[in-house]
């Protein structure tokens, strides 16, 4: 008689077909779709009033370098704002799923687990910095005619306006990756929201509390290390001309690729983290 194979049915879901699965289930709730289009609505739309006042001020003797500086805080005067927007989506990708127990399904799919929780980095980050690279482009040349009313003259063909920009939309993708791996370490909506905005925004804002009152060079370097205070330095404009030193500033001050790297080691940290928990608990 010929032996009969018994070895269990290997799960025939392709990487690729995990990533359109999580790009159907990432369009196809609302709270993907208002989210990204409060960033744009935000990014666009706050880009030009800061510009108008900007330009109401007497600019005659800026240099370029300070023209491109000042641009540059324009577009990117959202961020702030556009970070709180990409932290609780990042963490409703992956807690809402815990929270109807379609997670359940998700690994019955994918049995091993980790290819979902890639999968869903990988089209949540990418969407996110294609969105926000293209709203940042959008308010950059809604933004550059309101300068040049006011005499500043701004260059689209300067490189490092758009490493800035570039920057930005990098900034905004890790932001929401590391929201993405709270969210996978918690399993809750509302705490890895609360853990997330607690760690870009609560946490920095009371260390510089300390750094200011004890001025001490390693609470400084500590600061600058954090997640936000790191990745800001990405879209930093780089210019001889236009660089000031803060008088309050303590620590080591980081370079833009520097605060770039910081960011990344945060997201991959905490992802390593994700990924052994998801593979030990239960879904």
């Amino acid at each position: 008689m010929s032996a009969v194979s018994t070895a269990p049915a290997l799960s025939g879901v392709s990487f690729g077909g995990i990533l359109r699965s999580e790009l159907i289930k990432l369009t196809s709730l609302r709270s993907t779709i208002w989210c990204y289009i409060i960033l744009i609505v935000i990014t666009i739309g706050l880009a030009p009033l800061l510009g108008l006042a900007f330009a109401s001020q007497d600019m005659a003797s800026l240099g370029l370098g300070d023209a491109q500086n000042l641009t540059v805080q324009a577009i990117t005067a959202s961020i702030g704002f556009s970070q709180l927007v990409v932290s609780v989506l990042g963490a409703l990708v992956i807690t809402g799923e815990y929270g109807t127990g379609m997670i359940r399904s998700t690994f019955t799919a994918v049995p091993k687990r980790l290819p979902a929780l890639y999968g869903k980095a990988v089209v949540f980050g990418l969407t996110t910095f294609v969105i926000g690279f293209v709203a940042l482009s959008l308010s950059l040349l809604v933004t550059t005619p309101v300068l040049a009313a006011g005499g500043i003259e701004v260059d689209l063909a300067d490189g490092a306006l758009w490493l800035s920009v570039l920057g930005a939309a990098a900034y905004l993708a890790l932001i929401g990756l590391l929201s993405l791996a709270i969210g996978a370490i918690i399993r809750n909506s509302a705490g890895g929201i609360a853990t997330a905005l607690g760690t870009i925004l609560v946490l920095p804002t009371i260390l510089s509390v300390f750094v200011l009152i004890t001025m001490a060079d390693w609470l400084g370097n500590l600061n600058n290390v954090l997640p936000s205070n790191a990745g800001t330095q990405m879209f930093t404009y780089q210019s001889g001309d236009s660089a000031a030193a803060d008088p309050f500033a303590t620590g080591t001050a980081l370079e833009p690729w520097q605060g770039g790297l910081v960011l990344v080691l945060w997201v991959l940290v905490l992802g390593a983290l994700a990924s052994v928990l998801i593979k030990r608990r239960d879904a």
